[in-house]
C-alpha cells in the first residue's frame, strides 16, 4: 500500500488563518515536508514562513522533511545553470517524498499561501499526482489576507482584477497595469524600481498600498508612494484597488 501526498495551503503567514481542513490534516500526518531556503553553511535551512505559520499545529514527534532550495536569487532565473539547479531540486525533493509514500506514509507538504497559486508545491504535484493518492488543501492567498488586513476594498462590480509577477519585463507590466481596474503584484523584491516605474507611468501610483510580511506579527504596511526606499523582501506585495466609487 503506497501512502497518500496532500498539499497543504498555509495560508499568508497568521497561524490562525489556517484552515480547520489544514489543521485535521497536520495532526493526522506522518510526514511534514516543507521548503526553505538553503543558509551559508549549506547543512541546514532556515525556517520558512509556511514551517512557522504550521509549528503550532504540529504533532510532537512528527518527521519533518526539509526541502532546501539549491538557489535563491545568486544566478538570474533565465540562465541554463538556474534550470538545471532548479529541475534537479524539485526531481530530487519529488524522489525524497516518494520513498516515504513507498512505506505507507502520509506526506503533507507545506505551502504558503494556496498550493496552486504561485506554490512550489505544485512542482511535486506535477512529479508525484500520477503515481499516489493525491489531496490538495486550498490555502488563504497572501493577497486576499493583505487586503483583509489592511481593511482595503478591493474590487466590486465589473472590475478587472490582474495578478502580475513583479518579474515581468517593465513595459509588460506597464501594459499590464494600463488596462486593469486593480491589480495585486506580488515576488517584488529586487524588482521593486521596475515595479514603481510601472505605476508611475499608469496614473496608479498614488494608490498603490506596499505590503511587507502580512498578516504576521512583524507586518508592515504604507502607502507606497510613501515609501523612500527600494528595499523589499521577495515576498512583499503591492495592492492596487479598484472600485473607484467607494466612499
Amino acid at each position: 500500500m503506497s501512502g497518500k501526498l496532500i498539499g497543504v495551503g498555509t495560508g499568508p503567514g497568521d497561524p490562525e488563518l489556517l484552515t480547520l481542513k489544514a489543521v485535521r490534516v497536520l495532526n493526522e500526518a506522518d510526514v511534514v515536508a516543507h521548503f526553505a531556503k538553503r543558509r551559508e553553511d549549506h547543512l541546514r535551512g532556515s525556517r520558512s514562513n509556511a514551517r512557522r505559520a504550521a509549528a503550532v499545529h504540529l504533532r510532537p514527534g512528527v518527521t519533518e522533511l526539509p526541502l532546501l532550495y539549491p538557489v535563491t536569487t545568486e544566478i538570474d532565473r533565465a540562465h541554463p545553470d538556474y534550470t538545471a539547479a532548479i529541475t534537479g531540486f524539485y526531481d530530487q525533493s519529488a524522489d525524497d517524498i516518494a520513498a516515504h509514500l513507498d512505506e505507507g506514509r502520509t506526506v503533507a507538504v507545506l505551502s504558503e499561501g494556496d498550493p496552486f497559486l504561485y506554490g512550489s508545491y505544485m512542482h511535486l504535484h506535477v512529479r508525484l499526482a500520477h503515481r499516489y493518492s493525491t489531496e490538495v488543501v486550498a490555502g488563504i492567498s497572501a493577497m486576499s489576507g493583505c487586503w483583509s488586513a489592511a481593511g482595503l476594498p478591493f474590487v466590486q462590480g465589473d472590475d478587472v482584477l490582474t495578478v502580475l509577477p513583479g518579474t515581468l519585463p517593465e513595459a509588460e507590466l506597464t501594459r499590464r497595469l494600463a488596462d486593469t481596474q486593480a491589480a495585486v503584484i506580488m515576488k517584488v523584491g529586487r524588482n521593486m524600481p521596475a515595479v514603481r516605474r510601472a505605476l508611475a507611468r499608469t496614473g496608479t501610483l498614488e494608490k498603490a498600498l506596499y505590503v511587507e510580511r502580512g498578516t504576521m506579527s512583524n507586518g508592515m504596511t504604507m502607502p507606497l508612494s510613501e515609501k523612500a526606499d527600494d528595499d523589499a523582501p521577495y515576498f512583499s506585495l503591492i495592492l492596487v484597488p479598484g472600485w473607484e466609487r467607494r466612499r
